[in-house]
């Protein structure tokens, strides 16, 4: 840096679509930041095309000219392919830092590996910051959601730009406050970012948001089939009455671009753009990582799971076809398309509103399966996780965001403790109302063969968290015969365990 140069208040490595975004918004909000790409021809080319933002971009060739161009404490943001990608940075950067500096991974990353990064840095006296980014290519642009975890006093350090660039949302109503432009940002508002907790809990809030993203898609995905198999819709039809269900309580991104994309066009064949779109889903893995966290954490959570399965069922195109011409549906003429009884225009009506209701109440058992996750892994993490306040940095420019989640935010700010979103009075209420077609939209779907697994799952659960005794007596009965695993007894306090010698013809009880 040339001495009378200014240096830049922050750094960004990785000039990919959400890298650049990301950098744009930073210089949006007056803050001047040093831009580095591996492939310097890219890094020109993008401060070359953006000479005039309020705070500035500045081009670095190498990492050490981008080093030298921060000022101290530097903060350096990684935004490159998580994994091995964001090591190997890392490990490039740290012997060129000080003690005191901070490096901010944006990526996708694993929270275990954010834990483990940050010990491995504040060994070298460097901080870390894992912050989950979601929004997208435009939420990164104009504010997205910004989730941050590691030490407290490097988020100090980092509070001013993240709250600078994050989503804004109205205080009252939570609302998202829309209307930002390149060089002229939202001003005002609650920023839809908060400190989430120490080393990878940041990590892990974004992972999470993400398994709740994959139960939000796959629920309107089921939602979309029912209309266009049960009532004959087509899609535009089908976009809009979306179109219509987001002005209420379904009103979210997801569902406002489900009612784009079902009224889009194909440019090629002039035919409705989905309907030429392979039906075989892909996925990243962070919906997995929720799945499987969620089993070794022993906490329910079948919506998001289902919503990975049958990603992976998609995937298995050509099976799928094969299978159609052996395997029957309910009218058992494997030839046929299932479902192909549909409901009289009269009752296409009764049918919709039945749909939305099972969509709504799946949606609120989906959430309260995240929420009941995230708060078994802040004891198994040691974090204090606010609840209210996570709710409230997804309300604007997130991928999940919704007005539902001013309720979520209302209900954990109320009851902070709050065991399961189902108990809090606004969801009790809201599925004490819609369960009776929640519960003939899953019936009418299995009596017709058309799947529905989030919102079967969704039900499940429900049904099984509000039993006070479900038939897994029977089942530890059966462990304690054939392996010995012991049971516990009704009429005996919780804790204490006992055997039946299953061999012996008297079959004596003991306590273990």
């Amino acid at each position: 840096m040339a001495a009378n140069d200014q240096p830049s208040e922050i750094g960004l490595i990785g000039l990919a679509v959400m890298g650049q975004n990301l950098a744009l918004n930073i210089a949006d909000h007056g803050f001047r930041i040093s831009v580095y790409n591996r492939t310097t021809e890219k890094m020109e080319a993008f401060v070359d095309s953006h000479p005039d933002t309020p705070g500035g971009l500045v081009g670095c060739a190498t990492l050490e000219a981008l080093v030298a161009s921060l000022k101290r404490p530097r903060k350096l943001i990684v935004m490159v392919k998580a994994g091995s990608g964001t090591d190997a940075v890392i490990e490039q950067l740290a012997p060129l830092l000080d003690e005191g500096d901070i490096l901010i991974d944006g990526g996708n990353s694993k929270w275990t590996d954010t834990i483990a990064r940050e010990q491995r840095l504040a060994e070298r006296g460097l901080r870390f910051i894992g912050s989950g980014i979601s929004g997208g290519e435009e939420g990164a642009r104009f504010g997205p959601s910004l989730m941050p975890g590691g030490q407290e006093d490097a988020w100090k350090a980092l509070e001013p730009v993240w709250t600078a660039i994050a989503a804004k949302v109205d205080p009252d109503t939570g609302k998202p406050l829309l209307g930002a432009k390149p060089g002229k940002p939202i001003e005002g508002g609650e920023p839809c970012t908060a400190y989430i907790g120490p080393d990878g809990a940041g990590h892990y809030v974004k992972m999470m948001h993400n398994g709740i993203e994959y139960g939000d898609m796959q629920m309107i995905c089921e939602a979309y089939d029912l209309m266009q198999r049960l009532a004959g819709m087509r899609p535009a039809e089908i976009g809009q009455t979306f179109a219509r269900w987001n002005e209420g309580v379904l009103d979210s991104y997801l569902v406002e671009i489900t009612a784009d994309v079902l009224q889009q066009t194909d440019p090629v064949t002039g035919e409705p753009f989905v309907d030429v779109v392979l039906d075989a889903a892909g996925q990243k893995g962070t919906g997995k990582w929720t799945s499987i966290n969620a089993l070794d954490m022993g906490v329910p959570a079948p919506t998001i799971a289902e919503a990975v399965f049958a990603r992976c069922i998609s995937a298995f195109k050509e099976e799928r076809v094969e299978a159609t011409k052996i395997l029957a549906g309910p009218d058992s003429d494997p030839e046929s398309d299932p479902a192909r009884e549909q409901v009289a225009e009269e009752e296409r009506e009764a049918l919709l509103e039945a749909i939305h209701d099972a969509l709504y109440c799946a949606k609120i058992c989906s959430y309260a399966q995240g929420f009941q996750l995230m708060r078994a892994a802040q004891a198994e993490y040691g974090w204090t996780l606010d609840f209210g306040e996570i709710a409230g940095i997804w309300r604007g420019g997130c991928i999940i965001r919704a007005d539902f989640l001013q309720k979520i935010t209302e209900a954990y700010r109320y009851e902070p403790e709050l065991a399961n979103l189902l108990l809090a009075p606004h969801f009790k209420e809201a599925i004490d109302r819609a369960q009776p077609h929640w519960r003939k939209v899953v019936a009418l779907a299995a009596q017709q063969g058309v799947p529905a697994p989030t919102f079967a799952a969704s039900l499940a659960y429900y049904d099984s968290y509000r039993s006070a005794r479900l038939p897994q007596n029977l089942l530890q009965a059966q462990r304690d015969y054939f392996g010995a695993h012991t049971y516990e007894r009704v009429d005996q306090p919780r804790g204490r365990f006992f055997h039946i010698d299953w061999p012996d013809p008297e079959r004596p009880q003991r306590e273990a």
